[in-house]
């Protein structure tokens, strides 16, 4: 296949487990890293027109590879697209940027609104597509606008439907940017409700070990990890995949995991409690690719 991109930008049968939190899945056909905002368009021009398949990877987090590959064209923004800019509280910055990003330079311009979002891993266009957040709160709820590319270029767009771990994005749209609104307020409040946020999950979550965050979202009424131990589940191994000790709502990968032993844990953990408590568990992981299972 001729790509119109440079070799650089473009790499065949590419592993994507590296580029993936919890360390686990096969190779990407194409993985396509675009260095200029005009690349980005014409891959995606190029996409559309050969009809192949796209998938859209982030920082890797909340995703899980299959061990058969992804077929097509799998897409990693770099964190440089576009430079960053700051007016007076609102923060403009790359989609490819890790969400660390915001925290480090919302303190540094001493700017609040944006707390919850330490220590959550991941890249800001996979944390404003899937709206993500804590108890404390949510992604978009500080975000002013997001600029998204398409096949026929790129532009601004606001106002867009979200809820809990989803926004409505436009199909086949790619976020770049992302503009937040933040605020002026108390600084010491702000990091201190950081470092309590932070120490909280060095407490409960097993972040030294590779993961993809929580697995399943809370049902209304419920927490999915006390669930989980709730069934007996924690623990509970397939392969190098473990439902974590600390946790019940995280899988680890112990070495080696694959995608299929992750599987058979999130089917397993479904099963139990759905069987023993009538409650339903929704993934909130992301699946991609081809799985063995189909």
């Amino acid at each position: 296949m001729k790509w119109p991109l440079s070799p650089a930008e473009v790499t065949g049968d590419a592993p994507l487990a590296p580029w993936t939190s919890v360390r686990v899945g096969g190779a990407a056909q194409w993985l396509v890293r675009p260095t200029t905002p005009g690349a980005l368009v014409q891959a995606l021009a190029f996409v559309r027109d050969e009809g192949l398949p796209l998938t859209i990877l982030g920082g890797g987090a909340n995703t899980l590879v299959g061990d058969l590959g992804v077929p097509g064209v799998t897409l990693k923004l770099p964190a440089g697209l576009f430079p960053e800019e700051l007016d007076d509280t609102r923060l403009t910055l790359n989609a490819g940027s890790a969400i660390a990003r915001v925290v480090t330079l919302m303190t540094k311009h001493q700017l609040v609104g944006a707390e919850f979002l330490a220590g959550i891993p991941g890249t800001l266009g996979g944390a404003t597509a899937m709206n993500a957040g804590t108890k404390n709160g949510e992604c978009m709820t500080v975000v002013d606008a997001l600029e998204l590319a398409t096949a026929d270029g790129l532009g601004w767009v606001s106002g867009l439907a979200y809820r809990y771990r989803h926004t409505e994005l436009p199909a086949g749209a790619v976020v770049t940017r992302v503009r937040f609104q933040l605020r002026r307020g108390p600084l010491e409040a702000s990091r201190e409700a950081m470092a309590a946020d932070l120490g909280y999950r060095k407490r409960t979550q097993p972040l030294s070990q590779p993961n993809f965050g929580s697995v399943f979202t809370n049902p209304e009424g419920h927490h999915a990890g006390a669930l989980i131990e709730r069934v007996r589940l924690k623990g509970h191994r397939v392969g190098n995949a473990c439902i974590s000790t600390l946790h019940a709502n995280w899988i680890v990968n112990l070495g080696q995991a694959t995608a299929a032993d992750v599987e058979a844990l999130m089917h397993e953990a479904r099963r139990r409690v759905l069987e023993e408590t009538g409650v339903t568990l929704t993934p909130e992981v992301k699946r991609v690719g081809r799985f063995e299972r189909g």
